[in-house]
């Protein structure tokens, strides 16, 4: 399997009850937006959102409201087709605050287009990554947060923070 196809895995599940379809539905929700992202999907993408989202993108900068969201992602995603660089989305831990409310921990992996090489494993076993993160930056991971809420059965992002990763312990970790 090539690392653009995220490998199937069993997400850690705590909080309220909730019935496997809908941790099926939000693994499957994770794979969508990573499929929307790698090809470029703009108006897939977009699908995720509420109308009255918030996100944080992994720069920081703050997106409320749809509206602000898609005008963001109309200018940054596009370009994105030409990037030698893709990511890959696991869902690691889902939280079910209620039954129709779940934050979502995501690990988010960057790989080259052309090989589906995984580019974070060059920090693996570091013992100081400095000097590696500031000449690879493509190659730092993400760690996103989406909170979803289950509106009339669809699963969308109300709010999310999308987190670059500079913990030494976890970046090296692998």
């Amino acid at each position: 399997m090539s690392a653009t196809t995220s490998a199937a895995s069993t997400p850690t599940v705590i909080g309220v009850p909730a019935p496997q379809e809908d941790v099926d539905a939000i693994v499957a929700f994770v794979a969508g937006v990573q499929h929307a992202q790698q090809n470029t999907l703009t108006d897939a993408f977009l699908g995720v959102f509420r109308e009255d989202a918030i996100w944080t993108t992994a720069h920081g900068k703050r997106l409320t409201g749809l509206p602000e969201i898609s005008a963001f992602t109309r200018k940054v995603l596009p370009p994105q087709a030409d990037s030698p660089v893709t990511a890959t989305y696991t869902v690691d831990l889902i939280l079910f605050i209620r039954p129709d409310i779940a934050a979502v921990k995501i690990r988010q992996r960057p790989v080259s287009r052309a090989e589906g090489a995984y580019l974070d494993e060059i920090f693996h076993g570091q013992e100081d990554p400095a000097e590696l993160m500031a000449a690879h930056p493509e190659a730092v991971p993400g760690t996103p947060t989406y909170v979803l809420a289950k509106d009339d059965g669809v699963w969308r992002i109300a709010a999310a923070q999308n987190t670059q990763v500079f913990d030494v312990e976890t970046l090296t970790a692998g």
